[in-house]
């Protein structure tokens, strides 16, 4: 099974060509270039790119699988409309997953690790994930979440976080005294691994829905002002 993987979620623009065999994921080519302000350039030209590497057409593609955050707005919606504008050209079912999922099942430590990413605001987005088992399959321990650094677990499975990973595991470990794993970002690998079992059984996909976990940053406009003048005034 090939499946195109992509996910915008964090400061990374993430898009591969992945082959599903034997129930685990193998990278046939992939793109992941750091530049939180060029989402919307760099995705497209990026999975063209994986396409021509891996020696495929998107006519030749199974599936695709999308991250669905938690992630700011705008950058997190690129990934989302791509996503669903080439399962509707090519016809092609499309599964989004949890970006902080993806991240936990490429973690190599064993050890349970809590999963963080930047959500502004001095605020992260972040879950907890139980010890790996077979293939690296790890169980979710809390919903995703976006708080202060200040507010988030010291222990898992009752025992104190070790390990980290995340874009903003690095900032926050001194303080919070954990350890920096990989990955920093999304993989392609990692995005299908998430997905690997509805892929397998030919489940119907979850709703393409994006998780913000916040309202964005921008307001609707209210109504206009009535701007009146006084008689006599001017």
């Amino acid at each position: 099974m090939l499946v195109i993987a992509l996910d915008t979620s964090t400061p990374a623009v993430t898009a591969g060509l992945v082959e599903l065999a034997n129930s685990w994921p193998r990278s046939l080519a992939e793109r992941v270039t750091v530049n939180p302000r060029a989402h919307g350039e760099l995705l497209t030209p990026q999975l063209l790119e994986v396409l021509a590497e891996g020696g495929h057409g998107l006519a030749d593609v199974d599936a695709i699988v999308v991250g669905a955050g938690p992630g700011p707005f705008t950058g997190l919606r690129v990934g989302m409309v791509t996503a669903a504008a080439l399962g509707h050209a090519a016809g092609t079912r499309v599964h989004p997953v949890s970006s902080l999922d993806a991240m936990a099942a490429q973690v190599a430590d064993t050890s349970p690790v809590l999963v963080l990413t930047d959500a502004r605001r001095k605020e992260v987005y972040w879950a907890t994930y139980g010890s790996a088992g077979e293939h690296g399959a790890r169980q979710r321990l809390t919903a995703p979440a976006v708080n202060s650094p200040s507010d988030l677990p010291g222990k898992l499975d009752g025992s104190p976080v070790v390990s980290a990973a995340g874009e903003s595991a690095a900032a926050h470990a001194a303080e919070l005294g954990f350890e920096v794993v990989e990955p920093a970002h999304p993989t392609p690998e990692g995005l299908v691994a998430v997905a690997r079992e509805e892929l397998g059984s030919g489940a119907d996909p979850q709703p393409l829905v994006p998780m913000y976990l916040r309202r964005p940053d921008a307001a609707t406009p209210g109504p206009p002002k009535t701007v009146t003048v006084e008689r006599g005034k001017t």
